[in-house]
């Protein structure tokens, strides 16, 4: 039996999220792990050294949700897949739950670890527990939480790039363009492992030079609060909380953001987390594996200074 994982690529290599998408299908050791993936991409794409040994590539680069499900469902059936696996992207959660449909399996959205038998967790209640959800149906899809599982490099060997082809249908929705948010370089916030992130505390968008450069010291990306995003201070695709982006990083850094449990909810899977705040009763402390009180004004420039002595 083989499992079948969804593939994005970017400049003809997998994402990172699609890279610990595929990790963490090698990990099952249900069998053989085989990659869909639509569109350009450069020899394996790099997913031989993640344990993927054949990748079915539909050559038109699709975009619309119901052609990359009927994709994904005719390429399980065609290896005989009973397990399919996207990453828990805004992807992944658009087409996984259709793919579900089409294969009439059970569905499990946002696993967090390698299941037990047939039990697997996810977090719910906005992570403040974990709940076990054993499924019982043949089939299963799977998405799974970003950055819960990780890239693990197991293979030296690319993985054989088969032509793949099916009847997907028309599109329903025309893709017309692709414009980047940001030109800088910097790793998109979903997969970002390191978040440098700010509130109203920065007192107008005129200030965020610091936070940008800390970012950068750090070679991470930077995010806000909500009312940042609507006041117009920073563009909404770097709100993170309850009502934004939930992320789970390696490196949360919270600069003059109070901490409202609509934030938390979003931010407190993340491994180690700093907050840096003036009113040391701030609720986000509470969460912080460490904090400073301080003006962040005065705080992190001292901090773009150690980093870089660190780095020279």
């Amino acid at each position: 039996m083989s499992v079948l994982v969804y593939i994005s690529t970017q400049d003809g290599k997998a994402t990172k999220a699609s890279l610990e998408v595929a990790s963490y299908a090698s990990a099952l050791n249900s069998g053989d792990v085989v990659a869909m993936v639509s569109g350009n991409i450069t020899g394996d794409a790099g997913l031989g050294s993640v344990g993927v040994s054949k990748v079915l590539h539909y050559a038109t680069d699709l975009t619309d949700n119901s052609q990359q499900s009927k994709l994904t469902k005719a390429a399980a059936t065609a290896i005989s897949s009973k397990i399919v696996i996207f990453s828990g992207n805004n992807l992944g959660n658009a087409v996984a739950p259709r793919v579900a449909i089409a294969m009439n399996a059970g569905y499990v959205a946002g696993v967090i670890d390698i299941p037990d038998g047939d039990t697997f967790s996810r977090n719910v209640f906005s992570g403040k527990a974990t709940a076990k959800v054993n499924v019982k149906t043949e089939n299963s899809v799977l998405t799974v939480t970003p950055n819960s599982f990780g890239i693990k490099n197991i293979g030296s060997s690319e993985a054989v790039v088969e032509a793949f082809s099916a009847d997907v249908g028309e599109a329903k929705v025309k893709f017309n363009g692709f414009s980047p948010t940001s030109n800088d370089g910097s790793v998109p916030l979903p997969e970002a492992e390191r978040v440098v992130s700010a509130g109203r505390g920065l007192k107008g968008p005129e200030n965020w030079g610091i936070v940008e450069e800390l970012a950068k010291a750090l070679n991470a990306t930077t995010a806000c609060s909500r009312p940042v995003g609507d006041m117009g201070w920073r563009p909404h695709h770097e709100h993170v909380g309850q009502t934004g982006i939930t992320i789970r990083r390696d490196l949360y850094i919270a600069c003059g953001i109070s901490g409202a449990i609509q934030h938390l909810a979003g931010v407190n899977q993340s491994k180690v987390i700093v907050v840096i705040n003036t009113d040391p009763e701030a609720p986000f402390f509470k969460a912080a594996d460490y904090g400073i009180v301080g003006d962040a004004f005065e705080v992190v420039p001292k901090m773009i200074e150690e980093i870089k002595k660190f780095k020279n």
